[in-house]
């Protein structure tokens, strides 16, 4: 598999070199940055790897990426999908409400599994744990049920 060089473009290079003399970026961002300068120098991916204690897959996919999709995409991280948040702000806001009410006929207060068990008798989730109350709870600084 042949190597695709990276060749810096003058203002680029300057870019790179201004970004890791002031340091004001994440440690990602500068390592990044220390990749494609060094592979623009004529570095093997080995070599820049053991220079800056990395993986030559992370180096050889920094320069696929410049080569690919440019300098920025080649410095930032692609943003991640993540999970679907269990509650909407309408769940939130009820959960909210149905914590800050009196707490069922026999209880002295709410707890997270009373809480969690009336949004599912309430219709307004299919399921939900304690913990995805007490995380909406902690979340919205409301320290019923907890």
């Amino acid at each position: 598999m042949q190597k695709r060089a990276v060749h810096l473009q003058p203002p680029e290079r300057d870019r790179l070199i201004a970004l890791v003399s002031k340091g004001h970026h994440q440690a990602n961002v500068i390592k990044r940055a220390y990749m494609l300068l060094h592979s623009d120098a004529g570095f093997k991916d080995e070599t820049i790897a053991q220079l800056l204690f990395s993986s030559e897959d992370s180096v050889r996919r920094v320069r696929i990426r410049y080569l690919n999709e440019g300098l920025d995409a080649a410095l930032e991280d692609r943003p991640r999908p993540g999970r679907e948040p269990s509650l909407n702000t309408q769940q939130e806001a009820y959960l909210i409400a149905l914590a800050c009410s009196e707490p069922p006929a026999g209880q002295e207060h709410w707890t997270l599994e009373l809480l969690a068990q009336r949004m599912v008798v309430d219709e307004q989730v299919e399921e939900l744990s304690p913990e995805t109350v007490r995380l909406t709870l902690k979340k919205t600084n409301s320290n019923l049920g907890a």
